[in-house]
């Protein structure tokens, strides 16, 4: 990542005479993390999102670094003089792709997010749920060095909200970072690196422990070469990992991320050889629903 972005003695309030909303920030997400940021509403969590994102600046202190960013924003516009695709493929040249380039990631996205159908939609014609759909495609399409959600799982259906966790993974594990705002405590649990809690006007780490990742689980057997250890990205997504015999483990991994994990194994230098892919079903599911 060009320069991470870091904030130092960030400050910020609206208007001269204002009351702070946030102040003697420091932040610094690193390449290939994952960052959570909690609190209650009106705390200030999208301020910080927005100084993350470079849309605002602070008041007090500084930002530096200029990753190549991409954010997604509590609220999205859709009153914009654009269909689905045309926006995104907009976008995609905005952010430096061919316009060739730019429309093919627009359709592979949409495909994604099952908004295949609503490409040649008018933006101000699409339901809460598909403008949703666009608004996280905008922000993934050009391969961001830092990805800033700010409740970017809402309005999505299950389906959607299960393929942005998988992007999300896909992000950090070719090294960029992610830092995000959910209402849903479970959304991602037990895979943020850190977590930060917005209370009073300031930033905090949380350091009590981690949550237990929720939702379908995947066992993986892989057998890798003698003496060889499992690739470092993959220990960024495990739930569990258990060590068979010389050579071979059985690992758990959250379904959403087992894309990842095999990506990981088989472009390897030399590659594992996966034996068996299974779902667990002896841990509890993660009951959540369309909303």
């Amino acid at each position: 990542m060009r320069r991470e972005l870091r904030l130092e003695g960030a400050g910020r309030r609206y208007g001269l005479r204002g009351p702070w909303v946030l102040r003697g920030v420091d932040l610094a997400p690193a390449a290939g993390t994952l960052t959570r940021i909690e609190g209650a509403n009106g705390t200030g969590k999208s301020t910080l999102l927005r100084l993350l994102a470079r849309i605002d600046a602070p008041t007090e202190g500084r930002v530096t670094g200029r990753p190549r960013t991409a954010y997604v924003p509590e609220r999205f516009p859709q009153a914009l003089p654009f269909t689905a695709e045309g926006y995104l493929t907009h976008l995609g040249t905005v952010h430096g792709l061919s316009r060739t380039a730019a429309a093919r990631a627009a359709g592979e996205w949409l495909d994604r997010f099952g908004a295949a159908a609503y490409a040649g939609t008018p933006m101000t014609r699409l339901s809460k749920g598909s403008s949703q759909k666009v608004a996280v495609a905008q922000a993934l399409l050009a391969e961001p060095e830092l990805l800033v959600l700010d409740e970017a799982w809402t309005g999505l259906d299950t389906d959607a909200r299960a393929e942005l966790e998988r992007a999300v993974a896909e992000r950090t594990a070719a090294g960029g970072a992610v830092v995000f705002v959910d209402h849903d405590p479970r959304r991602l649990a037990g895979a943020p690196d850190a977590t930060y809690t917005v209370m009073d006007g300031t930033l905090n780490r949380r350091t009590d422990t981690t949550a237990a990742p929720s939702g379908p689980q995947v066992s993986v057997e892989v057998q890798g070469p003698p003496g060889s250890q499992l690739p470092p990205v993959a220990h960024q997504f495990l739930t569990s990992s258990m060590q068979l015999a010389p050579g071979t483990h059985r690992l758990t991994v959250p379904a959403t991320h087992s894309d990842v994990l095999l990506r990981a194994l088989l472009t390897a230098r030399p590659p594992w050889h996966v034996v068996s892919l299974n779902p667990r079903t002896d841990l509890p599911l993660d009951d959540e629903g369309p909303r």
